[in-house]
């Protein structure tokens, strides 16, 4: 009987589990839809950006604004690694964390053993993996997925521009997923300071090439300036930082519920397919234990009648 009482507990003990899977599942989902409409709404802007931002390039010179030209002399990077603040989401922190490791040892090895390598971890997850690494950990951007807002976008931009412009790092680079649908995220390592000549493009915006690319039949348009160019990308350049840094989180953020939906949905199958198992191990048992005490009961009545 006392195996009978285990294999009850851990029923009741998986049907909890399949509860809280199946309640988070339903949460995941809302805050799925939510960051969908978000990012579906953002995208055009930020990509019509990036075109304006690359074609006024191509028409002035790279002096023309601080964040153009690239460095004669490197003078360190920045590595901005975007994860979650939680985790029960599979694969997608790690995917962060070990896609950062391999860049840094791939492309970045040389600044990490001069001491020139700077991280931005965004979100709980990458913040705390790589302070036990010792890296050289730059602001702290934990807890801003519960009520993402665009200053936080700006923020980060701010410190990553700081830095360039301050010498401490002449690249700045963005690691994140990219949200393509519910159950499908791209791993991204993307250029952005200094800003790039040519126009970067992950496989999402290549799906969407034609709505991206329209300005490119224009190229050798002559732009007309008022005041001047240099006033102007004073005032658009920071917008545009600004902007991609905020798609990169938008992104990040819906890939993010993507990836928990999808595990809190396997994991509530699996619990599902436990509990059949389960559920057939104790009526066995408890066949077993019925049979047994019916032939114990047998026994003894047949000792009783051979006594007399």
């Amino acid at each position: 009987m006392a195996n009978l009482r285990d294999i009850r507990s851990r029923i009741d003990s998986v049907e909890n589990t399949k509860q809280v899977t199946r309640a988070m599942k339903m949460v995941a989902t809302a805050k799925l839809r939510r960051a969908q409409e978000r990012i579906f709404e953002t995208r055009p802007y930020a990509y019509k950006m990036a075109d304006i931002i690359a074609h006024l390039q191509r028409v002035t010179e790279p002096e023309a604004h601080r964040l153009f030209a690239e460095r004669e002399e490197a003078s360190g990077v920045l590595l901005i690694a975007v994860t979650a603040d939680r985790g029960l989401a599979g694969a997608f922190n790690s995917n962060i964390t070990r896609l950062t490791e391999d860049t840094i040892e791939e492309r970045f090895a040389q600044e990490r053993r001069n001491g020139n390598l700077h991280l931005l971890a965004v979100g709980k997850k990458g913040h705390r993996y790589f302070a036990r690494d010792d890296h050289d950990l730059v602001g702290d951007f934990q807890g801003i997925f519960d009520d993402l807002q665009f200053e936080t976008a700006r923020d980060i931009a701010e410190t990553a521009a700081e830095g360039y412009l301050d010498e401490r790092w002449s690249e700045v680079h963005v690691v994140y997923n990219e949200f393509k649908n519910s159950i499908t995220q791209n791993r991204i390592v993307e250029p952005v300071l200094p800003i790039p000549t040519e126009r970067f493009t992950t496989p999402v915006m290549e799906e969407e090439e034609e709505d991206i690319a329209e300005l490119d039949e224009d190229a050798n348009l002559d732009f007309i300036f008022e005041p001047d160019a240099e006033r102007i990308l004073e005032t658009l350049v920071p917008r545009y930082l600004n902007f991609q840094i905020w798609r990169v989180l938008l992104e990040s953020n819906a890939a993010e519920q993507g990836a928990r939906m999808v595990a809190m949905d396997n994991a509530t199958t699996n619990a599902e397919e436990l509990l059949e198992d389960l559920e057939l191990t104790y009526n066995r048992a408890r066949q077993d234990a019925i049979t047994t005490e019916i032939l114990e009961i047998t026994s003894g009545a047949e000792a009783l009648e051979e006594g007399r």
